[in-house]
């Protein structure tokens, strides 16, 4: 039996902290998990700036409510779900991750949470556990699971690394260089295809 492990900014919806920083002018808002390797250092200068520009939860949940699923993600998931079992395991936050996982139907969700403040400040962070997505993985495997992982990001390497077959989706050059043995798609069809043949008998 399959499951099928996806990251889910940048594979099923836009990244949330691009959108935030193109609505706010912030430049410093628009690196991700795509440039950073180091999630700590990446969410530390986050919370660093949302505090100097005094920027709260509410603000960040503005945006996300007029965000919506990426094109073709939800038609996408519903045809992964008639064949597998699908978890998406995401470095976001539940409090961000409603409104969009209500737009695609509700899948199951890992991800991590954030510590607000009575004021609405985002305070810090909290990390399910460290690692979880290549945990996540090594668990499905244990029971008897075969896995494959899809993910865009520096974030996703072990996830990818873990899994039976891991496959990138549209990753920056510079993310698909570093790792030249993960196949990589650019669109929902390729990546259809690569994760029909990846669940193939070998």
């Amino acid at each position: 039996m399959h499951i099928l492990c996806l990251d889910l900014e940048g594979v099923l919806i836009p990244e949330i902290w691009l959108e935030f920083s193109e609505r706010t002018g912030i430049a410093e808002l628009a690196r991700t998990t795509r440039d950073e390797p180091d999630y700590d250092r990446l969410m530390r200068a986050r919370l660093d700036i949302l505090r100097r520009h005094k920027l709260g939860l509410a603000d960040i949940q503005q945006v996300i409510e007029r965000m919506g699923p990426l094109p073709g993600a939800q038609e996408f998931l519903g045809a992964m779900r008639s064949r597998f079992q699908v978890v998406i395991l995401s470095d976001t936050f539940s409090q961000f991750a409603q409104p969009l996982m209500r737009q695609l139907g509700w899948p199951t969700l890992f991800c991590h949470e954030l510590d607000i403040g009575p004021d609405g400040e985002v305070r810090d962070y909290r990390l399910r556990m460290a690692d979880h997505k290549r945990a996540a993985v090594r668990a499905f495997k244990a029971l008897n699971f075969r896995t494959i992982a899809a993910g865009d990001s520096y974030n996703d390497v072990a996830m990818l690394g873990e899994a039976h077959a891991g496959i990138f989706v549209h990753p920056p050059a510079h993310v698909a260089a570093q790792f030249p043995h993960f196949p990589v798609t650019r669109s929902f069809a390729e990546l259809e295809a690569t994760i029909v043949r990846a669940a193939e008998p070998a």
